[in-house]
């Protein structure tokens, strides 16, 4: 197992605990609003009995009315602390599937110390990311998944998409291993029941966003304290210049995807009613033929390095993860195959097909509005 570096367990071992106890005190809380609701309700429950009883009317009205009030501020604190956990997303990949991506995937895992994890998922996201959640949603042995985009399989070689997978783990190694996984598990469950009394709150919903705003710098800062944790550990398996290359390159083809690939896809719009070609199909030969690599020190690299994260941005900007890491900017000099074309070459067709039919699904709309407009003027 890669050595652990005390920094790991130091600024952002003391914050997670803190919002990790924060957040078990505000899900106590409402489950004990919920409770204490709820036992008033009852208590008004058999005082209208009592009132019945005893012929007094309007005592009996006035004890249904407070019945109803408290059994429905008790199911709405339900519904609220009931905020669904976020599921694994994107195609399943069974290891018959896959076998050399699962048997680099076990690997890394083992380089880790970690165990095999319970399952990888393919989605349509320039982004890789571990999600941990327990098995019966709230409750139950916790579950980690493993989600690949495959644009992101498109943009990196088989090296870097092993770096990439060391980040990965890195972050199960040092922040998601015991307790510390179920104080992640607790702080994502508290946000999504802030999120949820926000937009169902009525007349507390103003509060509520107030507390969830007093809460995300705290969770941004958490996050990007990570960040840079699972960066050091990673660079420590792979390579701190392995590492800091991926980055780069990664930074580079999600800015050739989002202001040259997609837009030219999106163009067509005002030439025909349906897309010519199928993005996804399409994704690795256009990396291939699209993507210009530039010079050492090109404005181009620069503008990418030099790019300012939003305060709200859980990821740290490229440029601070570079400096931590303690390596110049530096782009690889040549094109190798992708990691898709190693691990995923007999699956592509079938992947592309399902991200292309949701991609036309989600965008259909936008085209032909587009399309119709040019067709106007």
């Amino acid at each position: 197992m890669a050595d652990l570096p005390h920094r790991a367990f130091d600024a952002h071992a003391r914050l997670a605990r803190r919002l990790g106890l924060r957040a078990f005190a505000g899900l106590s809380l409402l489950a004990l609003v919920a409770l204490g609701f709820a036992l008033l309700a009852a208590w008004s429950a058999s005082v209208t009995w009592r009132y019945l009883a005893e012929g007094a009317v309007l005592g009996a009205l006035g004890a249904v009315i407070v019945f109803m009030l408290c059994l429905g501020a008790s199911l709405r604190c339900l519904v609220w602390l009931a905020a669904p956990p976020e599921r694994p997303d994107g195609v399943s990949l069974p290891r018959a599937a896959a076998p050399a991506l699962h048997r680099m995937i076990d690997r890394v895992a083992r380089r880790f110390g970690q165990p095999p994890i319970d399952g990888v998922w393919v989605t349509g996201d320039m982004n890789a990311a571990m999600l941990q959640r327990p098995r019966w949603g709230w409750f139950g042995p916790m579950e980690t998944h493993l989600m690949i985009g495959l644009p992101l399989t498109h943009s990196v070689s088989r090296r870097q998409f092993g770096a990439i997978l060391a980040h990965e783990f890195a972050h199960l190694a040092c922040q998601r291993q015991g307790i510390a996984a179920w104080g992640s598990h607790l702080r994502a469950w508290w946000f999504r029941v802030l999120e949820r009394c926000a937009a169902t709150g009525g007349p507390l919903a103003p509060f509520f966003e107030w507390w969830s705003a007093r809460a995300l710098p705290d969770a941004v800062r958490l996050s990007r304290l990570e960040e840079f944790d699972a960066d050091e550990i990673a660079a420590r398996v792979v390579g701190a210049r392995l590492l800091g290359e991926t980055l780069i390159e990664i930074a580079l083809k999600e800015r050739f995807l989002s202001e040259d690939y997609w837009r030219k896809v999106m163009a067509q719009s005002a030439l025909q009613p349906r897309p010519s070609i199928r993005p996804y199909r399409e994704m690795g030969l256009g990396m291939m033929a699209g993507f210009r690599r530039p010079a050492p020190g090109a404005d181009r690299l620069q503008s990418v390095i030099g790019d300012e994260a939003s305060p709200m941005d859980f990821h740290p900007p490229l440029a601070e993860r570079l400096q931590a890491l303690g390596v110049k900017p530096a782009v690889a000099t040549t094109e190798r195959p992708s990691a898709a074309a190693r691990y995923l070459a007999p699956l592509l067709p079938s992947l592309a097909w399902v991200f292309d039919r949701a991609w036309w699904l989600d965008t259909r709309r936008t085209w032909r509005r587009l399309y119709a407009r040019s067709q106007r003027g």
